[in-house]
């Protein structure tokens, strides 16, 4: 399935960081993409020669992406997952605009309220970016 990204995750601008949902599978995976532009408000105010995107603000993209894959599930609808925590952030390069990234979250585990996913960050079918993340549900 593919929502809406305002439909399925509750952050609006400018804290929402990704831009559409490729797919959605409740309770199993997630996977979403962001197009990395000049205009994003973190970029502002800086020197337009080596605009590079915060690694936190990537990883907060992937979580929302994870999140898909809960709040996508009839148990959790309507209610609010958090990111709980980061494992094992390996990156392996910079994101800057013009950048078109893909977030890919598969669930490992989901037991009551409290998740564990494997996400991963590609540009142009390399992968960039790899951590395991934690989600607790309200």
């Amino acid at each position: 399935m593919k929502p809406d990204v305002q439909d399925v995750i509750p952050q609006r601008y400018p804290f929402q960081m990704i831009d559409k949902f490729v797919d959605v599978q409740p309770g199993v995976s997630a996977s979403a993409v962001k197009l990395i532009s000049i205009n994003e408000w973190f970029f502002a105010n800086k020197k337009a020669g080596n605009l590079v995107v915060p690694r936190p603000i990537m990883i907060e993209s992937m979580a929302q992406t994870g999140v898909a894959a809960i709040l996508s599930m009839p148990e959790y609808k309507g209610k609010n997952a958090f990111f709980g925590g980061i494992k094992n952030a390996i990156f392996q390069d910079d994101f800057r605009p013009g950048d078109k990234l893909i977030f890919t979250v598969e669930l490992k585990k989901l037991k009551h309220n409290i998740g564990l996913g494997h996400g991963i960050i590609t540009r142009d079918g390399q992968q960039i970016c790899e951590a395991d993340l934690i989600f607790a549900v309200e």
